[in-house]
């Protein structure tokens, strides 16, 4: 052997790493293309190397929110939430250390796998295998427990091997037999419907199940963040007739979603006491949840629905369309569709809901990607606002979460910007709901992220003041004792927050100002924009069959 070859190996040999170093290697060669937090010393290292890796790191100015963004960008690509926390030094536990806190354990309660690593050597194992979890199965997030002192701690570069990026989820497939037993449920069914959630999305299904409601001639509703696997307008879609369609449906076939309160628990009065469903699902803990199902498929949901298909491509049948139960479905959509352009159509000032969301609709591109909270805002906003692609609509979901709007626009944003796509993100955030995580405006501009903000401001949560009865209520006395906890401060210019930070804001109090702000904001792709709408204090949704799962008397 040459000296300069022997001179060479013995550099490698004693060629040292940090714990930095090797936690944004592992994460690269697991495929993370983005991390969003919030840093500090000395956390800020694992940042910087992630960047030197080719990681894009987005800065957020809150840590709930960066969650929020790193769980959208799971959602939109498919590889769902990591969350890496630091933690107190290992020479210091049980002695009082800064912020110590057994974060593993308390972990375990919200995630699928929490660990910490035993040494920097062992960092890569369970990096891999925190991935591996979070995408197989039904996704999920999972924890990496970092202590202060591996993130600096130098170990020799060849006492590391890092593990090969993880295979992409095993596809599942249903038993034969479910899948026959749920086809011949389907065509003895009177009164079908299709429910289309959230676990369709994510499974990349749509083509499936288009062509199955298709061929069948099948009535359907989709959840929240189910919306557009199939095109809200698609003739098959019955949302605006949803509470008739669940209540009086004699067979449901649940696309990846779940019996929850969104879905009313699958209970009478909203259903059948005799309802059958046939439950299609990856985790098969949900399987059977509050209401026993005719017929369980278990398996990935686009591998489930090509099983089906193929049953009804053996042996082909339709519902017939000029049934009475299409009458029915259809003559309620029409009735409630009347109602809603009903309100829409009024000029009274200030607006209402319905009248703010028609002319939002009317000029929304079709490939949009809308982002929504709030109440009301949320509520009403997913029955105007139309969504026609899979994976285009993110809202707070089953947890019903507010603040999650603004960090869900970044990371959709981001994966546009990442992918070229050239879609517009537009993020619909009640006045109340904007408040939880406005201060990501910041965010949005440093990144020059050209989102439209369209906060929906009635001064309030739920309802608000005016002006003037606002005014009028301080004279009696000081606010903490007079002014009702619903109420915001009237009128509150929160468009002046994105141009003080370099992006466009605009104050809105009438449709054609609303038109016209909304047409110049979408014209211009150079920079983000705020559209602060001003409505009734007191607007609300039009009468629903069914009351709130939690009422109040307020």
């Amino acid at each position: 052997m040459s000296e300069s070859n022997f001179a060479k190996r013995s550099d490698r040999s004693e060629e040292q790493v940090s714990g930095a170093t090797v936690i944004a290697q592992a994460l690269k060669t697991q495929n993370v293309e983005f991390m969003f937090g919030v840093v500090g010393i000395p956390v800020i290292e694992i940042a910087l190397e992630a960047q030197r890796r080719g990681i894009r790191y987005i800065g957020m100015r809150n840590e709930q929110a960066a969650c929020y963004a790193a769980s959208a960008v799971g959602y939109l690509t498919g590889r769902p939430l990591i969350v890496i926390g630091g933690s107190s030094e290992r020479s210091q536990e049980t002695m009082g250390a800064f912020q110590e806190f057994p974060q593993v354990e308390a972990c375990r309660l919200y995630s699928k796998f929490s660990a910490r690593p035993s040494s920097i050597e062992a960092i890569p194992t369970i990096i891999e295998k925190a991935v591996r979890t979070s995408i197989y199965g039904r996704p999920g997030a999972c924890y990496v427990d970092i202590p202060a002192d591996f993130v600096d701690l130098q170990v020799n570069v060849n006492s590391i091997k890092y593990v090969e990026c993880c295979m992409p989820p095993p596809v599942c497939m249903a038993e034969t037999f479910a899948v026959y037993k749920a086809a011949s449920v389907i065509r003895n069914a009177k009164q079908p419907l299709l429910i289309i959630g959230k676990g369709a999305a994510y499974a990349h299904a749509e083509e499936g199940i288009r062509k199955l409601v298709e061929q069948c001639k099948l009535p359907f509703l989709a959840t929240p963040m189910g919306k557009g696997v199939i095109p809200d307008d698609h003739p098959n879609f019955v949302g605006a007739a949803r509470s008739k369609a669940l209540q009086f449906a004699d067979v449901i076939v649940l696309f990846g979603a779940r019996l929850n309160w969104i879905l009313h628990f699958g209970l009478p009065p909203r259903y059948q006491p005799d309802v059958k469903l046939i439950q299609i699902d990856i985790c098969a803990e949900e399987l059977g949840n509050n209401v026993r199902p005719a017929v369980t498929l278990l398996g990935d949901i686009n591998a489930v629905t090509k099983q089906l298909l193929e049953q009804f491509d053996k042996t082909p049948w339709q519902y017939p369309p000029e049934s009475q139960w299409w009458k029915i479905l259809r003559e309620k959509a029409k009735s409630n569709e009347a109602a809603s352009k009903e309100s829409a159509s009024k000029t009274s000032l200030p607006m209402n809901y319905y009248t703010v969301f028609f002319h939002i609709q009317e000029q929304l591109p079709r490939d949009c990607i809308v982002v929504s909270e709030g109440a009301n805002t949320m509520d009403i906003g997913r029955t105007v606002l139309q969504t026609y692609l899979p994976r285009h609509r993110l809202d707070a979901g089953t947890f019903g979460t507010m603040g999650v709007g603004l960090g869900f626009a970044i990371a959709a944003a981001i994966v546009v910007k990442d992918r070229n796509l050239g879609q517009r993100v537009i993020c619909v955030e009640g006045d109340s709901a904007f408040g939880f995580s406005g201060m990501e405006v910041e965010t949005i501009c440093r990144y020059n992220l050209p989102i439209i903000l369209l906060v929906v401001n009635n001064n309030g949560i739920y309802q608000g003041l005016n002006a003037d009865t606002w005014k009028e209520m301080l004279n009696g006395g000081d606010a903490t004792v007079v002014a009702p906890p619903m109420c915001l401060l009237p009128n509150a210019h929160y468009e002046q927050i994105m141009t003080a930070l370099g992006g466009k804001g605009y104050f809105v109090q009438t449709p054609e100002k609303l038109q016209e702000s909304l047409k110049q904001s979408l014209a211009d792709t150079t920079k983000p924009s705020l559209i602060n709408i001003m409505i009734e204090t007191q607007a609300t949704r039009n009468a629903q069959d069914f009351h709130w799962l939690t009422r109040s008397k307020v």
